[in-house]
Order: structure tokens, then C-alpha cells, then sequence
């Protein structure tokens, strides 16, 4: 049978079902099981299996199921005393709370109150029992329709854990997945405060002395600090990217990996793989990002000569990047421009780590925004020994993370230039003032955020966007005379046009050389005769690039 992978499937019983392929992570079961904590706080960056090990959890645990199908060959069948107390023995709440989100708290409230009814859907018996007192069947019907007072809804988890353990006579297992994206987005939009004191009243009573809870396990992407959310929690234990309770379960490990591309047969695609997707360290455990494995493989699989690229691109909100970045005040105070460079540059930076956040204070300084890009997986720690024990050695995972910072440095350089005043430089250039035009440019390059591997087409974009949104045409690579000039600037009212070819160099001796041959190619590819048809006054110009430096050598060709 062909394998097919479970991409977009986040559901256990649905994906064994399908016969899709799974690397068996149910070991996590025995290890959950192992000790007693009334409370587990599970934090990993997105796309690292979350989802898919609580929707697990759900199918082993849950009472109203028969999943021995579901576990057929897997590691956690042959733990045959452990299966015969727990698979299918005990009552399940499982909520996602990622859908809680909208611009104003209204519109999140609401979608909290359309997970209540689903739940309310899919265990109608509940309304019906007669084991369930007849208020809760009342609370029942009002959350099934919408319509719950503020108390209930906000102690929902409470009354649903009730009700079942009514119906049931058993203690309810309780799961919660993604239970920080609502606090996360009322950061985005404004309304932290309201939300989160939503989702304290929300645990407050379902975790804490909650008489009807067999135990919770909680999946997150931050750590929200104990004191805002599970104050007075008992038994409680956080599991996060730098402990080794849960390390291997969440990613893949090299092994899974090993096993992946023997059973598709693209072994030799391994020195690939490691390199764009593994680096990231959970506990001691190096693991890959399992979304980005799947992806490429199923890539490969339809064509082995696919290149790999960004699958985090599309899938994450990856503005914390860019908040980041944009923060000029922490660039200018903290020297984040310097450690970017050195991260861009494959070297790793020191720094003090902080895992107990809040939303509201995660832009309050640069540790904390080195903290986010630590926790949600863009920044990974090195096996560097440190003297500080609190202090961390970081550096980027991959070269698909390294890419991605890449893309959005430039993004964001280049939105920069286009919205600042760049009427000095079009003075000099019109002018043909070279010392000028260097300086400027140069000057422009060195607001940005370097990296070795300057190519020629990050320096073709940056001109175009100096010059772009000006109130004068710009063609790029448009045939001309013999060829295709980088650039051709047209100012048709005052009838003038300058043509622009560029030139990387790597030793900064070379870039006057580089010039002059800019503007020999301009003449000897005859770039410039169209162009004198059309305007009184055509100018040439080479630019040579060297890291963060620009020369400039003007011609004129007409006028």
C-alpha cells in the first residue's frame, strides 16, 4: 500500500483509521501516567504534534470509545496492566481553545460559547441522563444553544466535568490544547485584560479542588506565568522546551527521521533534511519539526529532485518576527542589530531567558523578545556550556528558520525605504553627484541588518525599492539595445531617463573596478538607444555593492 501522510490531520482516530503513516509517540501515555500530577502545563512551539498527541490522549483514555483498533501494533499495547485500567475507563473533556479569537473580546467570547455547544452536541446523552442533576441538564440545554449566563460560560470546564462525572460515576480526565491563543491574540487586538480574566475564572475552578477532576493536561505555546492563570493550582507540573519529562514526544527524533526516509526509500535526502529542518533542542533531545518533514517528504515523493523551502512560511504568525524587528527603541538601546547579524551569520548570542511570561509584557524589553523567539521555536539553545546558569547560548535551528528571518529582515528594510524622504538622493542623482549618491545609499544599507550571504538580488531589490513609489517610472530587466539593464528610471515630464546596472563585489578594492564595468556594459549592450529616442536627457549609472557599502559611477549618455 502506498504511504500516505497525514498532513492537515490532527485527529488520532481519524489518521489510524486512515491507515495514514504515524510515528508511534504513545509512549507518552505511560510516561504521563508514571507520576501523579493533578495538572500537566505542556508548552512547545505550533506545528510539533500537539494536537495529534492530546487528540491521542483522548482516544486511549476516553470512556465512550472502544480504541484497541486504534493501538494495534503500537508501544503502548504491549504495557498490557497499564491498558486494562486506563484505555477506554474513564470520562473525557477535550477542548482546542485556538479558534477563541476576533478583533474585538465580544467576538472571542463568543466563539468560546460555540466550543461549549459543540461539546454539548457531540454528548447529547448528557442533557438526557438521569444520573445528571436536572440544573446542570439545564445548564446543558442553555450551553448547547448558546445562550449561558456569564458564570456558567465562564465555569464551563467546571460544569461539563460535573456533569459527566454525574453521568459516569467516574472522575473526568480533563484536556485543554492551545489553551494560550486567545490570550495571545487579545494581546494582537486590544483586549489582554478582558481575556484574561476570562481564562482565569475559566481554570480557576476546573483545576483548582475541582472534586470531579481525575487530571488535566494542559498544551500551550508559552508558559503564561503561574501567578496570572493557575494560582492556587495543586499538584501542577510544566513541561516546557527546556525540561525532559516529555522531550522526544513532541517532534521528531533523528531515529523517526532515520525511519521515515528508509520507508520512503530517500535516504540519501538525509544530510538535506537535517539541515533545513532538525536543531531544535527539547530537553536533551534533538529533535526535527515534524510539519516540515512530512511536507518535504510528500514533496519528494512526487518529484526527488524538489528543493526544500519554508513550510513554517504559510502556516504561523510569523509577525513575531517583525514585531520584533520593528522595535527601534530595544535596536537602539540593547544592540539587537549586532546579535541579529551574528545569528544571520550561523554564530549563536548569549542571553537571559525568561519562561514565565505574560502577553502584556512580552514587548516590555529585549530579553523578553528573545525569551518569545526562544519559546515559539525561531531561536534554538547550542550545547554551549554556560558559567550564568541562567543565561542561555542561542542560535538560529536551520536554514529554513535562517531563510525566514532573512525574507522578513528584507521585507521590512525594504517597506522602510520605500515610506522614507528620499528626495535628497534623487536630487544627487539627477545631479550626478557619485560621492553623494554613495554616501546616501550606503547610509540606507547600513540601517538594515547584515548577513554574509549578500547576493545580487537582494541589492537589485533594495534599488528598486529606493526608487520605487517616487512618482517616476522604474522598469526592471526590460529588454533594451542588446540586452536587459537592471534598472531604467524614466521621468517622462522632464523628459529624462537614467539607466542603472549593478555589481556585487567581494573585496571592497574591487568596487570601483566593478563600476566602470557596470558602465561598460551599458554601452557596449547598447542599453541606451531606445531610450535616447524617447528623451532629451539620458544618464548611465553603475552601482557596485560590497556588504553594506555602495559606489557609484554616473555617465552621461544624452544631454
Amino acid at each position: 500500500m502506498a504511504i500516505q501522510f497525514p498532513l492537515g490531520i490532527d485527529n488520532f482516530h481519524k489518521l489510524r483509521q486512515n491507515e495514514n503513516y504515524y510515528i508511534d509517540k504513545t509512549r507518552l501515555i505511560k510516561e504521563l501516567l508514571s507520576q501523579a500530577f493533578e495538572v500537566n502545563l505542556i508548552t512547545r512551539p505550533r506545528r510539533f504534534g500537539k494536537t495529534l498527541n492530546m487528540s491521542m490522549l483522548e482516544d486511549f483514555f476516553d470512556i465512550a470509545r472502544d480504541s484497541r483498533k486504534d493501538f494495534e501494533g503500537l508501544a503502548i499495547e504491549k504495557e498490557k496492566s497499564l491498558c486494562a485500567k486506563w484505555r477506554n475507563q474513564w470520562p473525557v473533556v477535550f477542548v482546542t481553545l485556538k479558534s477563541v479569537q476576533g478583533m474585538t473580546f465580544q467576538a472571542a467570547y463568543e466563539q468560546w460559547k460555540v466550543i461549549l455547544s459543540n461539546f454539548c452536541v457531540e454528548h447529547r446523552f448528557l442533557g438526557e441522563s438521569e444520573k445528571v442533576d436536572p440544573v446542570d441538564r439545564k445548564i446543558f440545554q442553555r450551553f448547547l444553544e448558546k445562550n449561558g449566563s456569564e458564570e456558567e460560560t465562564q465555569n464551563g470546564f467546571f460544569y461539563l466535568t460535573r456533569m459527566m462525572c454525574s453521568h459516569y460515576g467516574k472522575q473526568v480526565i480533563l484536556i485543554i490544547d492551545e489553551y494560550d491563543v486567545p490570550l495571545a491574540k487579545a494581546s494582537d487586538n486590544g483586549f489582554y485584560q478582558e481575556m484574561l480574566g476570562t481564562i482565569r475564572t475559566l481554570f480557576n475552578m476546573s483545576l483548582k479542588t475541582n472534586p470531579y477532576l481525575k487530571f488535566a493536561v494542559i498544551t500551550g505555546c508559552l508558559k503564561i506565568a503561574k501567578e496570572s492563570i493557575f494560582t492556587g493550582t495543586n499538584h501542577f507540573v510544566e513541561d516546557t522546551i527546556s525540561t525532559n519529562r516529555f522531550e522526544e514526544y513532541f517532534g521528531f527524533t533523528d531515529s523517526d527521521v532515520d525511519k521515515i526516509l528508509s520507508d520512503t526509500e530517500l535516504l540519501d535526502h538525509k544530510e538535506e533534511m537535517r539541515r533545513w529542518y532538525d536543531g531544535y533542542q527539547f530537553g536533551s533531545v534533538d529533535v526535527y519539526c515534524p510539519w516540515d518533514v512530512l511536507n518535504h517528504v510528500s514533496a519528494l515523493m512526487l518529484r526527488e529532485d524538489s528543493e526544500p523551502k519554508s513550510y513554517w512560511e504559510n502556516t504561523s504568525d510569523n509577525s513575531i518576527i517583525r514585531n520584533f524587528i520593528e522595535r527601534k527603541d530595544l535596536w537602539e538601546e540593547e544592540q539587537i542589530n549586532e546579535d541579529f547579524e551574528t545569528l544571520l551569520d550561523g554564530g549563536y548570542i548569549v542571553k537571559n531567558i525568561t519562561e514565565n511570561l505574560t502577553y502584556d509584557t512580552l514587548h516590555s524589553s529585549a530579553d523578553h523578545l528573545w525569551s518569545l523567539l526562544y519559546l515559539t521555536g525561531y531561536l534554538t539553545k547550542t550545547q554551549t556550556e554556560m558559567e550564568n546558569q541562567t543565561a542561555v547560548a542561542l542560535r538560529i535551528p536551520n536554514e529554513e528558520i535562517r531563510r525566514l528571518f532573512q525574507t522578513t529582515v528584507k521585507g521590512w528594510f525594504l517597506d522602510q525605504v520605500k515610506s522614507s524622504d528620499r528626495k535628497e538622493l534623487f536630487d544627487a542623482l539627477w545631479k550626478m553627484e557619485e560621492k553623494r549618491c554613495s554616501e546616501l545609499l550606503s547610509d540606507m544599507l547600513f540601517d538594515t541588518i547584515s548577513f554574509h550571504d549578500y547576493k545580487e538580488d537582494f541589492y537589485h531589490a533594495f534599488v528598486t525599492g529606493v526608487l520605487s513609489f517616487s512618482g517616476y517610472k522604474v522598469m526592471s530587466n526590460k529588454e533594451e539595445g542588446e540586452g536587459r539593464p537592471d534598472l531604467v528610471l524614466r521621468d517622462k515630464r522632464r523628459g529624462r531617463a537614467v539607466v542603472i546596472e549593478m555589481k556585487r563585489t567581494r573585496n571592497f578594492e574591487d568596487m570601483d573596478k566593478k563600476c566602470q564595468e557596470a558602465l561598460d556594459q551599458i554601452e557596449k549592450k547598447r542599453y541606451v538607444e531606445g531610450i535616447e529616442t524617447e528623451y532629451e536627457e539620458v544618464l548611465g549609472f553603475g552601482f557596485s555593492f560590497y556588504n553594506k557599502r555602495c559606489k557609484v559611477k554616473a555617465k552621461r549618455f544624452r544631454g
